[in-house]
């Protein structure tokens, strides 16, 4: 594999004019088939840099189809065929000379439910920092503490960090998953549905955390509470039957929708 392929990228507002100078990652013509079946056909959609996007649509539409395919993690789907392009930072990830591995250290990812390991909280987080490498026991503490306290769970679990991430709550385990995803340090995360199987208190957690850390990177979050993405994101993109029926600012999606399908499913009419 070419090591250099999609190196972080240190001055790209610098390469790029105004009006792309936030895109982040970008979609064309993206079409993903699973044995022969077509998931999501032609989507073309920007993510802008330090902001969230989030997908809604009804179930099966290709939202999380979409979303993996940000990162490459239908790749390891038997069957599947991917046509297009995704660029990020303008580099395209899909190509026989592009590492997926290098591209999942930029473009990490949250599942729907929790998956800690059996292993203590602390391994769980610096899981990721050993299988790229790192040994120096300091280094990987650091980054622990600091992935700990971007996900709001320090506090709760300094003085557990070697019991088992199994004993943890719903929240706080998915939580410790997304402190594992921020601890390689990637500039983009994305969401499928992180706060789905959570209570009330623990997924309002998630969303704060959601809205501090598109602070630091992009975000994508795919979720089935609309209410959801209107709380966190700042562009909503809408799938319905593997089309992508239209992308814009949260606020228009919800106000003034372009399309009548749209309409329709925000109104509650279908979905």
């Amino acid at each position: 594999m070419c090591s250099h392929i999609l190196p972080p990228v240190v001055a790209a507002a610098n390469l790029q004019n105004a009006e792309t100078a936030s895109l982040k990652m970008r979609s064309s013509e993206l079409t993903v088939s699973y044995g022969g079946k077509v998931a999501i056909k032609d989507v073309n959609i920007d993510v802008h840099a330090k902001q969230v996007l989030a997908l809604i649509g009804p179930s099966g539409c290709g939202k999380s189809t979409f979303l993996r395919s940000l990162n490459r993690m239908n790749d390891t789907v038997s069957g599947v065929t991917v046509t297009g392009q995704v660029e990020l930072d303008g580099e395209r990830i899909y190509g026989a000379d592009v590492d997926p591995v290098l591209v999942r250290r930029r473009v990490g990812m949250v599942f729907q439910r929790s998956n800690p390991f059996p292993k203590s909280i602390f391994e769980n987080v610096a899981y990721g920092l050993r299988i790229a490498g790192l040994r120096e026991h300091k280094v990987i503490a650091e980054r622990v503490e600091r992935a700990l306290r971007q996900a709001a769970l320090w506090d709760e679990v300094k003085d557990r960090l070697h019991e088992s991430g199994l004993g943890l709550s719903g929240g706080q385990q998915q939580r410790v998953c997304i402190a594992r995803a921020l601890a390689v340090e990637p500039e983009v995360l994305l969401m499928d549905e992180p706060a789905s199987a959570l209570d009330p208190i623990a997924t309002a957690k998630i969303e704060d955390l959601v809205s501090n850390l598109r602070n630091d990177l992009t975000i994508v979050i795919v979720t089935h509470n609309m209410q959801q993405a209107a709380r966190v994101s700042q562009r909503t993109g809408f799938f319905y039957m593997g089309r992508l029926v239209e992308v814009s600012d949260t606020s228009t999606i919800f106000t003034r929708p372009k399309e009548r399908e749209t309409e329709d499913y925000i109104t509650g009419r279908f979905g």
